[in-house]
């Protein structure tokens, strides 16, 4: 069905099939992702389903997205031809071992990597391993739970074990946890901001609820309130003082690093 949408409506379908913070999540990349027409090349670090690396390419980038499942990246590809873009292509890689490829070294203006960071123990390998993909001056955009979240549902109260289960484990970030990441990776930060407020979390809250019936009952009860958290969500959340979901990071390889 998710793919029929796709087929029916094109690239907006690919950020409603899963909860609301999809969507928060590529609104905030794309007010800081111009388009370009220099066919500008992006990495997806862990893509999912492949809608940010879609999302990307019709930005006019070059995209690959990378992860470790191969039915997730039969379903981007799939998804990447209804929308008609050529240029999101997607391989099977485990992020954890993107350092063994040397043919992605010093190969991307812009790496994004939104959600993935909380998944892998060796974080700090992680960033060092996305920067070196970086060209010198490249960006990076991530996106990762903030440490302060008030939990959606129980699963988001952990325990956070140190194994690596495909669940998180950690809670999250603070700013200063970032910075250091940042720091330790020759990378510079250039901003840290937040995402995914109130409404939102809420909304998700009883997508997952509902989706325990049926996944598609609970995905078809919020699809009409889909369009409330663009449009006050912001607002709402500071008047509640109620800590968003994820944290965001915006960062630049500097021009005198060593690759």
């Amino acid at each position: 069905m998710k793919s029929i949408l796709v087929k029916l409506f094109g690239f907006p379908a690919t950020l409603i099939h899963g909860d609301t913070l999809v969507l928060d999540r590529w609104l905030w990349l794309k007010k800081r992702l111009p388009p370009t027409s220099a066919a500008e090349k992006l990495i997806d670090v862990g893509c999912g389903t492949g809608a940010f690396t879609i999302g990307a390419a019709i930005q006019g980038y070059e995209a690959l997205g990378l992860s470790w499942d191969e039915r997730n990246q039969s379903v981007a590809s799939q998804r990447a031809l209804l929308c008609r873009t050529t240029s999101a292509k997607f391989e099977v890689l485990d992020v954890r071992q993107l350092d063994c490829r040397q043919d992605l070294i010093s190969s991307f203006d812009v790496a994004i990597c939104f959600e993935v960071i909380e998944h892998i123990i060796d974080d700090q390998k992680l960033m060092i391993d996305i920067a070196r993909c970086l060209k010198k001056s490249g960006k990076l955009f991530l996106t990762t739970p903030n440490y302060h979240y008030k939990p959606i549902t129980a699963m988001d109260k952990g325990p956070f074990l140190q194994i690596e289960t495909g669940w998180h484990v950690r809670k999250g970030y603070t700013t200063q946890d970032l910075i250091s990441l940042c720091l330790q990776s020759g990378l510079v930060v250039d901003s840290v901001s937040f995402c995914s407020g109130f409404l939102s979390q809420k909304i998700t809250f009883i997508m997952r609820t509902l989706s325990k019936i049926h996944p598609l009952i609970g995905w078809g009860f919020i699809l009409p309130l889909r369009i409330l958290p663009p449009l006050v969500d912001s607002r709402l959340t500071k008047l509640m003082r109620w800590p968003e979901f994820s944290i965001c990071l915006e960062a630049h390889k500097p021009n005198d690093i060593d690759d």
